[in-house]
C-alpha cells in the first residue's frame, strides 16, 4: 500500500457519539509515514471509548485543564499520553457536538505492513505479540508525546483511513481494562476472535 492508495476518514466520523465513533474505528487503518524508512500499517482490532464529564474513567472529568485539553477541543486530533512511567498511549478525540469532552483509546492492531520496522521498534520477532497493547503500538509504531495534537484526518506523518470489516467479523464489548472508577462500563471494542486482540 502506497500513501496515494489511502483514503482518509473524514473529520465528520469523528463528530458524533464516543461510542459510536469507538465501534466504527474497528477495521479501520492507523498509517504511520516512518522517515525514510517505510510506511507502517495496521488496521484496528481493539478500542476503548471515553466520555468527557460524565465519565469518572476520562482523564476530562475533572474539567478542561492541563493534557487532558485537548479533548474539549475539535474532533479528530491526537490526545498523547505518558502512562504508568513506561509507554505512552494513543487516543482520538471523538465526540457529537452536544458533547463537551471525548476520546477512542487504541488498544490493539493488527500489523498489515511495515512489520519488520516494527519489531526493530518493538525489540521482538512475535507477532501475535507485536500491537497487542496501547503501549506495545505506539512502540511498535514509534509515536510519543511529539503526535500530541497531530491532525489524524490529514495525511502527515501519523493518520487514519479507511480499512474494512470481514464479512465474517463481528464486533464484541466488555468492561474497560486497568481502571478502577466507572470499570462496569461496557465501552471495550474489540473484532471477536481477532489473535491480534490484547490479552
Amino acid at each position: 500500500m502506497d500513501l496515494n492508495s489511502f483514503k482518509l476518514l473524514p473529520r465528520s466520523f469523528f463528530r458524533r457519539d464516543t461510542i459510536l465513533v469507538a465501534k466504527e474505528l474497528l477495521g479501520q487503518l492507523l498509517v504511520r509515514v516512518h522517515g525514510d524508512s517505510g510506511v507502517l500499517v495496521g488496521r484496528v482490532v481493539e478500542v476503548e471509548a471515553y466520555k468527557g464529564l460524565e465519565d469518572p474513567a476520562s482523564h476530562a472529568y475533572r474539567g478542561n485543564r492541563g493534557r487532558a485539553s485537548i479533548m474539549f477541543g475539535d474532533v479528530g486530533y491526537a490526545y498523547v499520553y505518558f502512562t504508568y512511567g513506561n509507554h505512552f498511549c494513543l487516543n482520538v478525540v471523538a465526540k457529537d457536538e452536544l458533547t463537551a469532552a471525548g476520546a477512542v483509546l487504541f488498544r490493539a492492531l493488527e500489523p498489515l505492513q511495515g512489520v519488520d520496522i516494527m519489531m526493530k521498534n518493538r525489540g521482538t520477532t512475535r507477532l501475535l505479540d507485536l500491537t497487542s497493547g496501547p503501549g506495545k503500538l505506539t512502540k511498535a509504531f514509534d509515536i510519543s508525546r511529539s503526535f500530541y495534537g497531530v491532525d489524524l484526518t490529514s495525511k502527515g506523518d501519523l493518520f487514519l483511513a479507511e480499512g474494512w470489516m470481514g464479512k465474517d467479523e463481528s464486533v464484541c464489548s466488555s468492561p474497560r481494562i486497568g481502571i478502577t472508577l466507572a470499570k462496569e462500563r461496557p465501552w471495550r471494542f474489540y473484532l471477536c476472535g481477532n489473535p491480534y486482540v490484547s490479552r
